[in-house]
């Protein structure tokens, strides 16, 4: 590999002969084979998993404009947590870095291995063990965020004319979609309590509109990240399925396990990209 290529690192792990084994096999964002990089200090094991990159690409200028292109980011993301899933599924304790962390060359990224060694190996002490699972909850289609001015009506039908009378229903209607929406709003707060009985941590995500919320049906009204032990997993779904029953109008979408990227604090990456 070219020594102008640049260094694109996925995650920070300990090393294992198993991790190792896998690497010789995965390919990264641009297809480059995928090593590893070991600090100056070498116990306990630790290394950076990594490959050389194009500058064409994930240089500074370059990347910036791809990661406005929907399609590359798409593909990289994907590249990006194929590598990091192979090295969790080996086995190793895995601390994903964020997408396009990129330094100049292995002696950088050695040097922020060293530099940040403690920090690392203390988040990979707590999540050792762990994995990973979303949580979204949603509101049925029909039940919408109650309009903050609703008014509240009391005038019977009997007797308006067709614009009052319309006005009534529409008021009603919508007392109706904030007593529903009031239901699945306690149900939610009471699941995400059930769910932090049953994780270690939690991390809320914004909830999703627009084109992020895809096709799913209503309103995303929660959509959290769980911290929870590998033997507590099944436990885990069942406890939020069954807190989810019979509540008319919530709906639950349970993701994962995935490797814990929402609970590792991210470095700052030393982006020393060539000019």
């Amino acid at each position: 590999m070219s020594d102008t290529n640049l260094v694109y690192a996925y995650a920070v792990l300990r090393r294992t002969p198993e991790a190792a084994a896998t690497t010789a096999h995965l390919r990264g964002v641009a297809g480059e084979p995928i090593h590893l990089v070991d600090p100056a200090v070498t116990s306990p094991p630790l290394a950076f998993a990594i490959g050389h990159v194009p500058p064409a690409d994930y240089g500074d200028t370059p990347l910036q404009a791809h990661l406005h292109d929907v399609d590359w980011l798409e593909s990289t993301v994907r590249s990006h947590h194929a590598v990091v899933a192979a090295l969790v599924a080996s086995g190793a304790a895995v601390l994903p870095l964020r997408l396009a962390t990129v330094y100049r060359d292995e002696d950088t990224a050695r040097q922020a291995l060293d530099t940040r060694r403690g920090y690392f190996l203390s988040l990979l002490d707590r999540l050792t063990g762990h994995v990973e699972l979303g949580v979204k909850i949603y509101a049925a289609p029909d039940i919408t965020p109650p309009e903050a001015d609703a008014e509240s009506a009391k005038d019977p039908l009997t007797g308006l004319g067709v614009g009052r009378a319309y006005q009534v229903i529409r008021r009603r209607r919508q007392r109706r979609n904030e007593d529903a929406w009031r239901t699945v709003a306690q149900a939610a707060a009471r699941l995400t309590e059930t769910a932090g009985t049953l994780a270690v941590d939690r991390v809320a995500h914004t909830p999703e509109r627009g084109s992020l919320a895809g096709t799913a049906p209503g309103t995303n009204i929660g959509n959290d990240a769980y911290l929870v032990p590998k033997d507590r997993v099944t436990a885990f779904r069942t406890g939020i399925l069954t807190a989810a029953q019979g509540v008319p109008g919530l709906r639950v979408e349970i993701t994962g396990p995935w490797a814990p990227y929402s609970f590792a604090l991210q470095p700052e990456p030393h982006e020393e990209t060539a000019a």
